[in-house]
């Protein structure tokens, strides 16, 4: 990730969400926000990670999570 595209706190949410396998509709309804918006969220995630899949950003979204913990 490119320092200029950190993910923003509402993104992270998101991540968080897609790490614990939640699907577009499942993140829509527990952080109160149109599906569309959603999927805006989703694909700027990816983008941001450089992945492809929402499966690599969960795996790089668990490794961004770690290094803020220590």
């Amino acid at each position: 990730m490119r320092d200029d595209e950190e993910l923003t706190k509402r993104e992270m949410e998101v991540l968080e969400e897609i790490i614990e396998g939640a699907t577009n509709t499942m993140i829509a309804r527990k952080l109160f926000m149109s599906l569309s918006t959603v999927k805006s969220h989703v694909s700027s995630i990816l983008r941001k990670l450089n992945v492809s899949t929402r499966a690599a950003a969960a795996a790089k979204g668990v490794y961004l999570l770690m290094q803020l913990k220590d």
